[in-house]
């Protein structure tokens, strides 16, 4: 039990420190996905939002209990009491809280084009987007995205119902890949009606991704904004049928209670979690949920999206996660010397992907690519890491033996020797060589013996002189090898099993490896075997021009060019060994003014010469011509030594003799120049004979500055050197360049039209110069001659040697003189230097030099013989000696000249009065200046007077000082701003206005203070145009001391609201001391709402009953008073039984005269006659009005026929004028209502019956056919009623009889009744007789528009 235990919590450990390992260690890792909506709030904003500025009603469809229509007010949030039926946008983020189906976004009704768009404050990752709708889903609908903060959007989904009809151009085929942007009609039919959702996913699972971060899937999944676009509401029909009495618009909208915008930080596939961003809305981003947008970065990336390497991890390329995630930005190896690098993609792709960091500003000491090489003149120290600070020690070389400077190798600290100096310091002679010196070239002396060689230029026979034998020595052959590993033995500085290869840093030389230049050689005259000539004409340097089909045969600088009977010295002194040399001259022949190099010639004595190793040899050549050659000279490259390959002693065969000269290696191996061409044979054979002649390898000594490295071709020798330099140890500038240095050598550019070659001084870069010429590259003319390269000399009349290179004008003129030539006298003197005339001073009135000289230039006058001064600006007379208008100065001071009069500009230069000639004073200030300068506008003016500015002051007197705007003269106002001085109240630039506080500008006082009552008003504060205050909701009157309208009571104790109803009530609407409100005409009660017996119960219309009303009304009044005058007729006490039967007549008579009180009374005959009137007029207005709106409507069709005929001009208001020419409000007057589309209500004038007949007007309407309908009934009502009466009212008669007469009276008033409803039949007509004349009108305006148009 106990062991189990202890696996137990073994398993529980292990678990969970897995939890918390790296969640991508080594591969590709995204964060967690979330609702992008979550705390951006402020970010999301919708088109259309319904309230925003105040309620709005909307209605829902299926709605079968409570009330349908429904108040949006979204001027709030959406809180649950306060304010509950708020709609705004940020209703759709999902929350989880008890209120999420309480609250929803709404747009405005019968808004068709409606987006909901998502700011999102850097690129994020967009996997899907789920809508859920409290209404329809929308009929069509696009979601867009885009990638640059909104500047571009691409359309990621089309949604539609009808596809074809919303969105034709877009294809319903299924997608044919992940990239196809299609029309899905899924999400947007009518079922359900309630929590429908649209769904669309960033990349479509049909695909499958192979690579999560190709281009175009970080196309799709990367986003910097969302907007959805809803184009079409779904409706079922119903917005085009009839108009009704609510509009059926208000039933449709976009109602939506969640939106998700799923999706993550974007990190490139480096981070699987994000934070926020450091210092940037802290306040804003901390609600739980929220999906940062900064990464936390793995891989050694950095940046916000994980975009970039982190800082010194450069050493391979940044690139999205994935497999091999560990490769992605490796950290930069510097050695501990940098602590900054960069990635170089060169050198990545040339290290073949290992590494490509770069460090940057390598310290102690260090250089290269990971500072892992000492600077020039350091090495590494063995002893020493190459993190060491110290590591690099300098090389420490003797300068009586070491060349380069101190240069040594890097590694080693080998210094670089003189050819008889060894050791690592350089600081000892080798064997058989003594006396180091600094200024022996060598290092160390040695044995000298002389060679004299005569080789004949016809015959090349060798003369030999002087020979000392002396013996060789070699290792013995067959070389033995180790009977354990095979390993030879190998000669110094060899290395591999077999010893066929140098050590680093050393060759194996070429045969020709003792090569001397022809172009460093002792030229010798014939005859004179060691006679030396210079400057000789018989022999100079030649530098023939390589190209392509030619190329480079020669070695060192060139050729030698050298003439019949001439000879060449040259000098041998390095020789390593003493042994049989043979001799090979190479040379190159030159025909007649041109070059041939068709190849390259070696002439090989046969002769051997027997040289000792150290000693010094003067080789003397000379050439003759040979009978019959047309050649005068011939060109000499260099001559050669080599061993004789029969002298090398223990040389391995016989065999390998005969090969060597089977393939004829000795003239292969002699040829100047690298030997990489050799046959395999040859170069084996060579260099096993170059290892036995030199005793093992010879060490490159590659000259530090003009190599590139240290290490040399392992044949040859040959270093790789830099720009422009040349020979094997790269320690010599080639031809035509200069300055031998750590840069390579610079090219001499000589000019070809100024230089007599190309070629210039290797150490100062001086080229020779043609005469005449001179400059570094001979470019330019030397002094006293111009027009490089022709170079003709100055042309100065005698009066200068010097002149401009480029132009020739001459420079330094002498006596007075200027000009190109020299031609012409300077400035202050006149006369002729080309008729050799002296230029002489002129006198303007005094020298140049004096003080006094005003004029430019002078002239004399040969007729006049008077000297003509041509003045200076501001200057005037024979001798320039006063000043001009406008100008000033005493001329009689010395120093003085004439400066313009500091006037501004504001005087008139050609009047001589316009200013003081001596002093400058300003007299005549023009542009409404002033001042001793005119720098100042004149009282009464303000502006700029230094730029002619001054305007006039425009101060309104109204609010202007008294003393400073007086009548009848100007007023006076700040002369720089033009503010005016304005009066106690008054405010602006032209004291027009009044400033808070007052009110009432005028010109007697200014502005009045508002003197607002400081209890009863709200600020002190009151209209500048009538002094009302801001009164307190209950007081009233201009200083808010009065109640206000609708109130009443003392305003120093309390005002009380009358409560009256002011659509009722007149002006003022109450007693100020009762408070009872004053109604108007026809309005009646003690709030005044409601409408007086007499008029229509409609308040607050209250219109004026029919007048056939009061007829009645007035009838009815009368019965009343004679029945309650008959009542006073009937006995009630002391009653005799013999008066019972009259008793009772008369109580019957009574009651039936209580029962007319509530009757109104009318004759039958007359009902019946007003009955046939009312009858008539219906049918006959009913009738006319039909026609007059048939005849309406065809001539609006008319017009508009013809309006459709213009072409031109914008009839757009005519067409809307014409529209509103209808009987509209004719047919509701005559039937109450338009009854253009609804026959249900009070119906117009084309309703039409059962029967066919036509239908006007019905009850509760005001038109006039429904009022006589109304008077029709009530007649028929009386004449019943009258009917029933009983036939015993004889004792009544006389009453009757007055009764009787007020019916008359009431026929009377119907016959006026009558003849009003003519008159309004006869108005009728004439209406329809105006409307016609004025459709007439119209029509004539619009065919003369039309004509007009037309012609």
């Amino acid at each position: 039990n106990l062991l189990n235990l202890n696996l137990f919590l073994v398993l529980i450990i292990t678990l969970d420190y897995k939890d918390f390992q790296d969640p991508c260690p080594i591969s590709s890792c995204n964060p967690q996905l979330g609702d992008l909506l979550v705390g951006r709030a402020a970010q999301l904003s919708a088109s259309s939002t319904c309230g925003l500025d105040g309620p709005q009603n909307y209605c829902i469809i299926g709605y079968l209990e409570g009330q349908k229509c429904f108040t949006c007010d979204s001027r709030l949030p959406y809180h649950r009491y306060n304010s509950p039926n708020s709609h705004r946008i940020e209703n759709v983020i999902t929350n989880f809280d008890l209120e999420r189906k309480l609250k929803w976004w709404q747009s405005e009704t019968g808004v068709h084009n409606v987006s909901i768009q998502l700011n999102l404050e850097t690129m994020f990752q967009f996997s899907h987007l789920v809508l859920r709708f409290k209404s329809f889903r929308p009929a069509a609908m696009l979601v867009e995205r885009s990638r640059d903060f909104g500047r571009s959007w691409t359309v990621v989904r089309y949604f539609a119902e009808d596809c074809s009809l919303h969105f034709p151009s877009v294809s319903t085929a299924p997608a044919r890949s992940i990239d196809d942007v299609v029309c899905d009609s899924r999400y947007s039919g009518s079922e359900p009606s309630l929590v429908g959702e649209v769904v669309l996913k960033a990349l479509d699972p049909v695909f499958k991704t192979e690579n999560p971060h190709a281009p175009n899937i970080h196309d799709l999944t990367t986003v910097t904004n969302i907007r959805v676009n809803f184009t079409r509401l779904f409706t079922l029909g119903d917005t085009l049928l009839s108009r009704k009495r609510r509009n059926p618009q208000d039933k449709y909208y976009y109602s939506v209670y969640n939106m998700v915008v799923q999706g993550s930080c974007f990190c490139n596939g480096h981070a699987s979690q994000c934070v926020p961003m450091a210092g940037v809305h802290r306040d804003v981003f901390t609600q739980p949920g929220m999906v940062h947008r900064q990464c936390v970065c793995k891989h050694n990336t950095a940046g916000e999206n994980c975009e970039r390497c982190q800082d010194f991890h450069n050493d391979s390329p940044w690139k999205p996660g994935g497999e091999g995630a560990a490769d992605i930005c490796r950290a930069c190896n510097c050695h501990s010397h940098s602590d900054s690098c960069h990635f170089d993609a060169a050198r990545y792709e040339a290290t073949g992907g290992v590494s490509g960091g770069v460090c940057d500003d390598c310290g102690n000491n260090r250089m290269g690519p990971q500072c892992e090489q000492c600077q020039p003149f350091l090495y590494q120290d063995p002893q020493r890491a190459k993190d060491d600070p110290q590591a690099c020690i300098p090389c420490n070389c003797d300068p009586a033996g070491s060349r380069g400077g101190g240069q040594c190798d890097a590694l080693s600290g080998q210094c670089v020797c003189k050819e008889n100096v060894e050791g690592q310091r350089c600081d000892r002679c080798k064997h058989g060589f003594f006396s180091l010196r600094q200024d022996d070239p060598t290092g160390c002396q040695g044995d000298q013996t002389t060679l004299f060689v005569l080789l004949s230029f016809s015959t090349k026979e060798l003369l030999l002189v002087l020979c000392h034998f002396l013996s060789f020595g070699g290792i013995s052959c067959p070389v033995r090898c180790s009977p354990e590993d095979g390993q030879c033995r190998c000669l110094p500085n060899m290395i591999g099993r077999r010893c066929s290869d140098p050590a680093p840093g050393y060759f194996l030389p070429a045969l020709n490896y003792f090569l001397y230049e022809a172009e460093l050689t002792f030229p010798l005259l014939g005859g004179s075997r060691f006679e030396r000539t210079v400057d000789t004409p018989t022999m100079h340097t030649a530098l023939p021009q390589p190209s392509l089909s030619t190329p480079v045969t020669w070695t060192g600088l060139g050729l030698v060019r050298v003439f019949e009977g001439v000879g060449l010295r040259f000098t041998v002194d390095n020789l390593h060994s003493s042994t049989d040399y043979q001799l090979a001259i190479s040379y190159e022949p030159e025909f007649l003014f041109v070059f041939s190099f068709c190849f390259s010639r070696r002439g090989i004595l046969d002769s051997l010469l027997c040289l000792n190793a150290g000693g010094q040899y003067f080789v003397d050549i000379t050439f003759y011509k040979q009978p019959r050659s047309d050649s005068s000279h011939i060109l000499i490259d260099s001559i050669s030594l080599f061993n004789r390959i029969g002298s090398v002693q223990n040389f391995c065969s016989q065999s390998d003799l005969d090969t060597f000269h089977q393939f004829h290696c000795t003239g292969l191996a002699v040829k100047p120049g690298p030997q990489e061409s050799l046959p395999e044979v040859c170069e084996g054979l060579i260099v096993s004979l170059s290892a036995q002649i030199h005793n093992g390898a010879v060490l490159c000594r590659c000259n530090v500055i003009g190599s590139t490295g240290p290490s040399c071709s392992k044949l040859g020798g040959f270093c790789d050197c830099k720009a422009n330099v040349i020979g094997r140890c790269c320690d010599a500038c080639a031809p035509m360049t200069f300055g031998f240095g750590p840069e390579g050598c610079k090219r001499c550019n000589c000019d070809p039209h100024g230089s007599v070659s190309e070629l210039c001084d290797q150490v100062s870069g001086q080229c020779a110069c043609r005469s005449e010429i001179t400059g570094q590259r001979c470019k330019r003319c030397q002094m006293g001659f111009w027009g490089f390269p022709s170079c003709r000399s100055c042309e100065c009349n005698g009066l200068s040697e010097v002149c401009d290179g480029f132009t020739g004008d001459c420079l330094n003129c002498r006596e007075h003189t200027t000009g190109p030539s020299c031609e012409r006298c300077v400035e202050g003197y006149y006369g002729d230097p080309i008729s050799r005339q002296a230029c002489q001073p002129c006198l303007c009135p005094d020298v140049l030099s004096s003080g006094r000289f005003f004029a430019t230039s002078c002239q004399h006058d040969p007729q006049s013989l008077r000297l003509i001064c041509k003045c200076q600006e501001g200057h005037t007379g024979v001798s320039c000696d006063s000043c001009s208008p406008g100008f000033y100065g005493d001329l009689t001071l010395p120093g003085a000249v004439c400066k313009e009069c500091p006037c501004n500009n504001n005087i008139d230069p050609d009047d001589p009065n316009s200013c003081n000639s001596t002093t400058g004073e300003c007299l005549h200030c023009l542009h409404n200046t002033i001042g001793l300068h005119c720098q100042h506008c004149k009282p009464g003016y303000h502006g700029n007077a230094l730029t002619q500015d001054c305007k006039e002051c425009s101060c309104d007197r109204r609010g202007t000082q008294e003393t400073r705007c007086p009548l009848g003269r100007p007023c006076f106002c700040d002369p720089r701003t033009g503010q005016c001085p304005c009066r106690t109240g008054v405010i602006g630039k032209l004291c027009d206005e009044c400033e808070d506080r007052y009110w009432n500008l005028n010109i007697a006082s200014g502005c009045q203070p508002c003197s607002c009552d400081l209890i009863k008003s709200i600020s002190n504060i009151c209209d500048k145009v009538t002094g009302h205050c801001p009164c307190h909701p209950e007081f009233g009157g201009r200083h808010c001391d009065e109640c206000r309208e609708n109130h009443f009571r003392n305003p120093d104790l309390q005002c009380i609201s009358c409560d009256c109803n002011l659509e009722g009530t007149k002006q003022p609407s109450c007693d100020p001391e009762t408070g009872k409100c004053i109604c108007r005409a026809g309005v009646s009660g003690i709030f005044c709402d409601e409408c007086t017996p007499g008029f229509n119960t409609l308040f607050p219309a209250c219109e004026p009953c029919h007048p056939c009303n009061a007829l009645w009304t007035q009838i009815v009044t009368d019965v009343q008073r004679a029945a309650q005058k008959m009542r006073t007729l009937i006995p009630h006490n002391n009653v005799q039984p013999t008066d019972n039967q009259h008793l009772q007549e008369m109580i019957n008579m009574h009651s039936m005269l209580d029962s007319l009180a509530n009757l109104r009374v009318i004759s039958p005959p007359s009902v019946e006659k007003l009955e046939k009137i009312f009858f008539m007029l219906e049918d006959e207005r009913v009738g006319n009005v039909s026609k007059a709106v048939e005849d309406s409507m065809d001539t609006r069709q008319e017009v508009k026929h013809k309006l459709s005929m213009c072409n031109t001009g914008d009839l757009a208001l005519l067409k809307k004028k014409v529209t509103e020419l209808s009987v509209v409000q004719l047919k509701q007057k005559v039937c109450g209502d338009p009854g253009l589309e609804d026959c249900s209500g009070c119906t117009g004038a084309l309703c039409g019956r059962d029967l066919g007949k036509r239908k006007c007007g019905s009850p509760n309407c005001k038109g006039a056919v429904h009022v006589s309908e109304d008077a029709s009934k009530t007649a028929e009502k009386l004449k019943d009623q009258l009917m029933n009466l009983p036939s015993r009212l004889q004792d009544t008669k006389n009453k009757i009889n007055n009764a009787n007469e007020m019916t008359w009276d009431a026929k009377n008033w119907a016959r006026d009744l009558q003849d009003q409803i003519n008159n309004n039949t006869n108005s009728c007509e004439r209406e329809k007789n105006k409307i016609r004349e004025l459709i007439q009108q119209v029509k004539d305006y619009l065919m003369g528009q039309c004509s007009l148009h037309i012609h």
